[in-house]
């Protein structure tokens, strides 16, 4: 579903700065990913990279078999908006528009009829639990009902890939797990491919394996097995081998 081939990133200037070096990595479709390092570890720069934000300075980029990167301007961005989804840590939503409005708005970039539109939402709000915000402005609604709609204006035109960075990083502890495992029942039931950038462990215990970045090189990984607690502390040791400040990851949340 995704590959990366021996991506690197040099940042030149004054001083030439490598982000990332010979990242080599595969996810499966329908698999659960997240991506965890220190603060400059480049977690971001390569989910930058992934969601065609940035350019790979060597290495290719392959999802579902195409190189995003090698396309022409318009064709990057129907494919961005047809192939990918985002998620991120402030939600993005536009403030002036209602919930319904906003889970719409990659819609509307295809020119698709609003009675198909208002359809697809509202059955996706169904799916989400928050049909009964669709008439209020966003900011009439909690961090995790903003998250939510985040995720359902994400998942409106059902992505390959969908791409998180830090979803649960402004939520309460309530929040992020309801965020998170709304994530896991896409990921299972859409079998829709997840790839999720976290300081937070217990965000990360979630997925299907861990992703370890540092220094810009692929570290470490792990693979969970049965029990999501074993898995959680099992992320707890890696990044207590790893290092780093103490900010560099979330408060512990069991």
């Amino acid at each position: 579903m995704l590959t990366l081939n021996r991506i690197g990133k040099v940042y030149e200037g004054k001083v030439a700065y490598r982000a990332l070096q010979d990242i080599q990595l595969e996810i499966d479709k329908g698999e659960f990913v997240a991506i965890m390092g220190p603060s400059g570890s480049g977690k971001t720069t390569l989910l930058n990279i992934i969601a065609t934000i940035d350019e790979p300075t060597t290495g290719s980029v392959e999802v579902d078999g195409k190189n995003p990167h090698m396309l022409q301007k318009n064709d990057l961005a129907k494919f961005r908006r047809q192939e990918l989804g985002f998620i991120f840590q402030d939600f993005n939503l536009l403030h002036t528009l209602t919930v319904e409005v906003n889970i719409v708005l990659p819609l509307t970039l295809d020119g698709a009829r609003v009675k198909e539109m208002k359809k697809k939402a509202h059955t996706i709000a169904d799916k989400l639990g928050i049909s009964g915000i669709m008439g209020k402005r966003t900011y009439e609604t909690s961090g995790g009902q903003a998250q939510r709609v985040a995720v359902a204006r994400a998942m409106i035109h059902e992505p390959k890939l969908l791409l998180a960075d830090e979803p649960t990083g402004n939520l309460d502890s309530k929040a992020s797990k309801d965020v998170m495992e709304m994530l896991v029942t896409i990921n299972e039931k859409e079998k829709t491919s997840l790839l999720m950038v976290t300081h937070d462990p217990q965000a990360a215990s979630y997925s299907d394996r861990v992703i370890f970045i540092r220094d810009g090189k692929l570290y470490s990984e792990i693979h969970r097995g049965e029990s999501r607690q074993a898995f959680f502390q099992k992320i707890i040791d890696m990044l207590s081998l790893m290092g780093g400040d103490g900010h560099d990851f979330s408060s512990i949340r069991v």
